[in-house]
């Protein structure tokens, strides 16, 4: 391996890392706002990208723009799978019973898709998909400038909406005492409700990334929701920015662990380097005591 082959690899790296940060970020939002593991997230990504598919494919509608009708579409979906399933559940028993819940929708969702849309994979088309710009010496692909430049804009956003704003405060609040939340005035149903939204909807722009840079069918949930799960534990459950400091890290040590060795090992170092830290630090590497969405 040339140093040349190195360089690129942590430079894709960095670039990957953003798209999957993207994908994680609403995962990451769900649980430090509500306590659930989402395990749809994964199918969810899928079908985000399936419908900038549709929109591409039948209506011609630019991946880009396409974004303007898939966010609010996801918004949408978040709010009935958090009004239908997940405000029933239980305090004490939300985080275990909503693996199962989450894993039924991502069934549904993996179903419908398949019944739609066939098992064969496909991947989204537009001209800057396999367009490259030449920099530093390097051929850097279009869509993962743009990915990551998305990423960057959404996650800042998500921190100064919850940091920055007085529905980031109530949510907050919701977080750390319900009861307290609730005597002050804030609605905790419905900023729990809009959180979801948004922690839904951000899949929509990481669905579109993902299907503009990879082939993928129905089935394809299941390895992303692993990739994505390995990522928020790393970064630390709840932690917006630790979701981006833990994708770009895993996706820079699986690049480079591809160019080095081989492409089958690249996989393995979502989960080792998982064990490795958790084995230091439980809440992973951003991740605090008691504290969440930040």
């Amino acid at each position: 391996m040339s140093l040349t082959d190195l360089v690129h690899a942590i430079i894709e790296g960095v670039l990957t890392g953003g798209v999957y940060a993207l994908m994680a970020a609403g995962l990451s939002l769900i649980f430090g706002v509500m306590d659930i593991v989402n395990i749809a997230q994964g199918a969810m990504v899928v079908l985000a990208g399936y419908l900038s598919y549709s929109l591409s494919v039948h209506l011609g509608i630019d991946l880009f723009v396409g974004l303007v009708i898939t966010v609010p579409a996801m918004f949408a979906l978040g709010v009935v799978v958090e009004w239908g399933f997940m405000r029933r559940l239980r305090e004490g028993d939300r985080t275990s019973m909503s693996i199962l819940i989450t894993y039924a929708v991502a069934i549904v969702i993996e179903g419908a898709l398949s019944l739609i849309y066939g098992v064969d994979y496909v991947q989204l088309q537009a001209p800057y998909v396999n367009q490259s710009v030449h920099l530093l010496g390097f051929y850097l692909p279009d869509i993962y400038l743009m990915g990551f430049a998305m990423a960057v804009v959404l996650l800042a956003a998500l921190y100064f909406m919850l940091y920055r704003t007085k529905f980031g405060r109530g949510v907050r609040a919701s977080l750390q005492n319900r009861t307290a939340a609730d005597l002050i005035g804030i609605n905790v149903n419905r900023t729990r409700m809009i959180s979801v939204g948004i922690g839904v909807a951000v899949t929509a722009c990481g669905g579109m990334v993902f299907g503009a840079t990879n082939a993928f069918n129905p089935g394809s949930g299941y390895d992303l929701i692993s990739r994505l799960l390995a990522i928020v534990i790393l970064g630390g459950m709840g932690s917006i920015g630790g979701a981006m400091g833990a994708a770009v890290l895993l996706l820079v040590l699986s690049d480079v662990v591809a160019v080095a060795w081989s492409p089958l090992w690249a996989p393995l170092v979502f989960f080792a380097a998982l064990v490795l830290v958790l084995s230091v630090r439980p809440t992973g590497l951003f991740g605090r005591q008691a504290v969440r969405a930040q």
